[in-house]
Parts: C-alpha cells; sequence; structure tokens
C-alpha cells in the first residue's frame, strides 16, 4: 500500500497521524498520572484505588483544558489579538498559576452543595460516587468537544454528583432547591453577558466609531475604557482569582479595582494617544487600540479560571483522597500537592492538545469579531460575575462568554438591517435620479456620524415631497434582505448542549454507578 492510499484511508476515517500523535500524550499523561501517583502515595491503604481516581482526575483535567479555557481565550483569537499559538501559550502559563499559586489548600468535596454526603454512610460507597461522578463529567465534556459544543464543566460535574448520588442514596438526598438555582443559571448567565457585552459595544460605536473625527474620540475614549477593564478584571480577580489567598470584601476589592484603574489611566493616556496619532481615521484602524488589553484579558480571565476550575478536576479526587486517608466522609477536604499538580498539568495539555477545535469555535464560527468586540465581550465576562455575585445569582463562565458572543451578533444583525433599510428609503427616493448622483449620496451617507445619517435622511424626504409610500411600499421596505451574522446552527447546537449537560452527566454517572455497584460493592 503506497503513501497516498494511506493519506486516502486517514481522510475517509477521520483519524490521522496528527490524531495518533494526539491520543499518544493522552496515554503517556495517562500513564504519568499513575506513575505519579503510584510513587507519592506509597504509605497510603487502598493505593489501588486512589490511583484509579488520579487517572481519572487527570481524564477529567484533560477535558476541561479542551473545552472550558476556549472561553477565555476564543475571542481574542476570533479577533486576530492573539495568535492561536500565542494564546494557547498564555492560557497555560496562567491556568497552571491559576491553579498552583490560588488554587487553594482545601476544596469543597461536594461541588456547589448539590447533595447531602450525611445520607451517604459507607466511605466505600461515597469514594465510588465521587469516582463515578468524575468520570461522567470527563466523558460528557469529552463529547461535548467532540461536537464543537463550549459547555459549563461545573455543571457536568454537578450533574455527575447528582447522578451518582441519587444512585446510591435516592432522591432525597439532593438538593433540589440549588438544582433549581442552577438551572436558572442556563437562561440568567447567557442573558446577563449578552446584554452586558452588546452595552458595550454600542458604548464603542457611539463614543468611537460613529463620530467623524475618530481619532479623537479614541484618544478620549480609548484609556477610559481600557481603565474601567483595569477596574473590573482587579476586582473579579481578587474576588475570584485570588479569594483562596487574600479574601477582601467587595467593598475593598472594588476600591482597590479602583486604585488600580486610575494608576492604568495615568499611564495609557500618553500611550495610547501617541498610538492614535500613527493610524489611520477609519474603524479598522481603531481596532488596533483594543490589542494589548484583550491579550491582558485573555491572561487574566484563565489564572482566575485556573484558580477556580482547577477544583471541578481535582475537587472529587481530593475528596476521594481524604476519605481513603481519613476513612470518613468530611464537607471539605486539603488539597495535596501530587493532586493539584495533575490538575494543573491536565489543563494545560488538554488545551495544547484539544482546545483550538472549540477556540475557533468561540472565536469564529459563531460570529465574526474584531477587537472592539471581542473587548466587549471581554468586559461582560467580568462584570457579570461581579454583579451576580453581589445578587447572588448563580452564573457560569462559560454561558457568560458565549451569550455574549452571540449577543453581540445579533446586534450586528439588526444595525446591518437598520442600514439596509435607510439605503433602500435613499434608492427609492432616488428613482428617477441619475447612477453618479445615487452613488455619490451613498458615499457621503456611508461617512457620516449617525446624526449625520438622520439629518440626511430627513433632508431628503424633505425634498422629495411628491414621494408618497403606500402602506405596502413601507412594509416591504421592512422587508430588506436579512444578513444572518450570527451562525443559527450553531446555536441551536450550542443552546442543546447547555440544556442537556446537568441531565446528560447525571444519567452517565448512575449508570457508571450501578455498574460498579453491580460488580464491585457488596
Amino acid at each position: 500500500m503506497d503513501l497516498k492510499s494511506i493519506e486516502t484511508i486517514e481522510k475517509k476515517s477521520g483519524f490521522s497521524r496528527g490524531e495518533a500523535l494526539r491520543m499518544a500524550w493522552v496515554l503517556a499523561f495517562i500513564m504519568g498520572v499513575m506513575l505519579y501517583t503510584h510513587f507519592n502515595t506509597a504509605d497510603v491503604p487502598g493505593r489501588m484505588m486512589l490511583i484509579v481516581a488520579a487517572m481519572i482526575g487527570g481524564y477529567m483535567a484533560l477535558n476541561i483544558g479542551a473545552n472550558d479555557v476556549a472561553n477565555n481565550v476564543g475571542p481574542a483569537v476570533g479577533s486576530q489579538a492573539l495568535t492561536m499559538v500565542g494564546a494557547i501559550i498564555i492560557a497555560g502559563i496562567f491556568e497552571a498559576a491559576g491553579a498552583l499559586i490560588a488554587g487553594g489548600d482545601v476544596v469543597s468535596t461536594i461541588k456547589s452543595g448539590i447533595i447531602d454526603p450525611s445520607m451517604i454512610q459507607d466511605s466505600s460507597v461515597f469514594i465510588w460516587v465521587m469516582m463515578a461522578a468524575l468520570l461522567a463529567g470527563a466523558v460528557w465534556l469529552n463529547f461535548a468537544t467532540a461536537v464543537g459544543a463550549p459547555v459549563s464543566t461545573t455543571h457536568s460535574i454537578v450533574g455527575g454528583v447528582m447522578g451518582a448520588g441519587i444512585a446510591a442514596g435516592g432522591w432525597g438526598i439532593v438538593n433540589w432547591s440549588q438544582m433549581a438555582a442552577i438551572a436558572s443559571s442556563w437562561i440568567i448567565s447567557p442573558v446577563m453577558g449578552g446584554v452586558i457585552a452588546a452595552g458595550f459595544l454600542m458604548l464603542i460605536k457611539h463614543t468611537i466609531t460613529y463620530k467623524d473625527d475618530k481619532i479623537a474620540a479614541a484618544k478620549r475614549m480609548v484609556p477610559l475604557l481600557i481603565s474601567l477593564m483595569a477596574w473590573s478584571f482587579t476586582t473579579y480577580l481578587i474576588m475570584k482569582g485570588l479569594k483562596k489567598l487574600w479574601e477582601l470584601s467587595f467593598p475593598m476589592a472594588l476600591g482597590m479595582g479602583f486604585v488600580v484603574a486610575i494608576v492604568i489611566y495615568l499611564i495609557i493616556k500618553p500611550l495610547i494617544a501617541k498610538a492614535a496619532d500613527k493610524i489611520e481615521n477609519d474603524k479598522n484602524a481603531i481596532n488596533s487600540l483594543f490589542t494589548v488589553p484583550l491579550i491582558f484579558a485573555a491572561a487574566m480571565l484563565s489564572f482566575a479560571h485556573g484558580a477556580n476550575d482547577v477544583a471541578n478536576a481535582v475537587g472529587p479526587l481530593a475528596a476521594i483522597s481524604d476519605a481513603i486517608t481519613s476513612g470518613g466522609i468530611a464537607s471539605e477536604a486539603s488539597i495535596p500537592l501530587w493532586v493539584m499538580m495533575v490538575g494543573a498539568i491536565g489543563i494545560v495539555l488538554g488545551l495544547a492538545l484539544f482546545g483550538p477545535k472549540l477556540i475557533r469555535t468561540v472565536g469564529s464560527e459563531i460570529t465574526e469579531l474584531n477587537k472592539m468586540r471581542a473587548f466587549s465581550v471581554a468586559m461582560a465576562a467580568s462584570i457579570t460575575v461581579i454583579i451576580a455575585s453581589q445578587l447572588g445569582l448563580p452564573v457560569s463562565s462559560t454561558h457568560i462568554a458565549v451569550g455574549g458572543i452571540f449577543e453581540v451578533g445579533f446586534l450586528r444583525e439588526y444595525i446591518k438591517k437598520s442600514y439596509d433599510i435607510m439605503v433602500r428609503e435613499i434608492m427609492e427616493h432616488h428613482k428617477a435620479s441619475e447612477h453618479e448622483v445615487v452613488e455619490a449620496f451613498l458615499k457621503d451617507f456611508q461617512k457620516a456620524s449617525v446624526a449625520g445619517k438622520h439629518s440626511m435622511l430627513q433632508t431628503l424626504k424633505e425634498n422629495n415631497t411628491a414621494t408618497h409610500f403606500t402602506k405596502r411600499e413601507r412594509k416591504n421596505l421592512k422587508k430588506v434582505y436579512r444578513r444572518e451574522l450570527v451562525k443559527r446552527s450553531a446555536l441551536l447546537r450550542i443552546a442543546a448542549a447547555w440544556v442537556i449537560t446537568v441531565p446528560a452527566s447525571a444519567i452517565l454517572a448512575a449508570l457508571i454507578f450501578y455498574t460498579i455497584r453491580g460488580a464491585l460493592l457488596p
């Protein structure tokens, strides 16, 4: 068989040498976790069970890196503020730093208090509940990544804990009010994220890109916007990324963020002015001023994600480790360094091997993102979490980011549709005019600010008093060609994945636990 035939088989089967190499890295990592756990738990009774749990925890960490990290860097890659390689390097460094520096020494054994551990008396049953939950969450994340759906890893592990808990202790073991709150986040997160992202994009448009002198507007507004980002991200980082090292009240975090914002404003204002003097007076050139802020946003989001979401991988593993070593069931468990290392390395490796698929989905396959749109999404990611945490609302960072991207796309559709209607009105009023006259008017109309566009339309209507549109003609003006700037298939696929994440991982966990109980438990 020649090389060309082998390549043809690879293409038809969907399995290439690149896939084989990635699988080899995965197997090497899992084997490394096995050996690492073996040598770090030499004096622990029940070591074999802990080794199996560590391997499953490593598999979960790989899938978190493959799926969840895309939300932090996807917009920056889609807007071309970062290359794919650059995004993976930055995210990998800051995810690992967040996990190892600010991941904390103690983790909740039952994620989000979803089940009552006191209803499981036998520690061996509890260990297998956590094992089933971890494996089910990892398998579901693996499937979601394969179909290109960014889902919440927190919801995946919550569903796993719920399903395995019900299988072990019955329906009464579940905190159903907490489950209702989690279900509400399916709506709260994307709506809040979308509204805030769209609001920032409209703010940027009305204060910068819709102005005649865009450079002067950029010199005035971009330093303010970047300072606002510094304020929100500092507050977000203190509240979420550093809370296990340094716990401060919300007013203190807000105050420290404000001080940082002032310092950033004083530093960045002359730099922005200098950079703005070198660019042209158009929207595409203004985009370049948001490149550096987007890189910092990707880094800070990754750090906070590593500090918080590594618990999704190591929380159940730490619970298993604690139950094996202490023989009891605790609501909180200490995190051994070797457990945290498994989570941190797994997330980074999963991102490097399988992250690009979801990064492309988030960054470019939902809607086209430029740097201003990506900046708006990044702002929504931090501000939504801050607001929701103060209101006690459950939110998902994944749903916030993706919801922001969708809403930015729908806002673009609305703006384009409104513009098309105005152009159609101009064409209707110029029916008897020369082609050159129409082209000249449209060219001036395109360059005009928002106020200028409305003024031109008003003048046109007043000067064409003989033109009267019937009710049907006015209705047809609104039926302009709809430019679909948001991929509907992506919307349906992702929304469906969000809704079924908890029940799917719960069913998987229950099936895994029933299998374990039938085969291993007395």
